[in-house]
């Protein structure tokens, strides 16, 4: 489904990834682990068109979207949920839902597609009409997952959705994000910190380290690598 080849992303004159590959096969589950700052962000926003690679290559269905918009990129059907939510605050629940699904025209899926929404968190049902920046830190993940899932991804992009939650809330999530995996068939890259979490939930898992890639392998094989447990797992 997508294939980051050797890509390349700058700030300035600052190199953040160097020689990036990844390949994400339809309806899995991906993770990229890394340390603050390796680069893991910014492997998305490349993939997403917000930052874009500045040499490499990036195929989505066969297509290069290297260098394409970011409107463009999410009209293909990739979408991201950005590290700290960002939903919009003053903006109702139902609100944040319908943007979402903004280049949708398909009336009567839409409103099916929020009913599974509102079955996947029954609190955003119950808090429909209430503001977006008044919800729980909790409450505003799962707005901004259900949001991106109001816009249909073939390939769902998650920043770092456990960051900041309690505990209880992060483990509501990641079951929430596999059963979207299997019902909706919806392939997904997880970026995580908490890589113990990650490698429990996915089926392929990357290592980053200073903007490089340095291991590859099913996250079964990741969690019993010696050098994944000093360094990411704690053990």
């Amino acid at each position: 489904m997508l294939k980051v080849e050797g890509i390349q992303t700058f700030y300035g004159n600052i190199q953040a990834l160097h020689d990036v590959s990844i390949e994400i096969k339809e309806s899995e589950i991906i993770t990229l682990i890394g340390a603050n700052g390796a680069g893991k962000s910014t492997t998305l926003m490349s993939i997403s068109g917000v930052e874009p690679a500045r040499h490499g290559k990036i195929i989505f269905e066969g297509q290069d979207i290297t260098h394409m918009e970011p409107d463009k990129i999410v009209k293909l059907g990739i979408i991201q949920v950005p590290e700290g939510r960002r939903i919009f605050p003053y903006l109702s629940v139902t609100e944040n839902l319908d943007m979402g699904a903004f280049l949708r025209n398909d009336k009567e899926e839409i409103k099916r597609d929020e009913e599974y929404v509102f079955s996947l968190f029954p609190l955003l049902k119950e808090r429909r009409n209430q503001a977006g920046g008044t919800l729980s830190g909790g409450e505003q993940q799962m707005l901004a997952i259900s949001r991106a899932i109001m816009a249909k991804p073939k390939l769902l992009l998650l920043d770092e959705p456990s960051l900041g939650l309690a505990p209880i809330i992060v483990q509501q999530i990641m079951n929430i994000i596999k059963k979207i995996n299997k019902e909706q068939k919806t392939t997904i890259f997880l970026v995580e910190q908490n890589a113990n979490l990650a490698l429990k939930l996915a089926d392929r898992g990357y290592v980053m380290e200073t903007g490089r890639v340095t291991l590859s392998d099913t996250a079964k094989n990741l969690r019993e690598n010696d050098d994944v447990k000093k360094a990411y797992l704690g053990i």
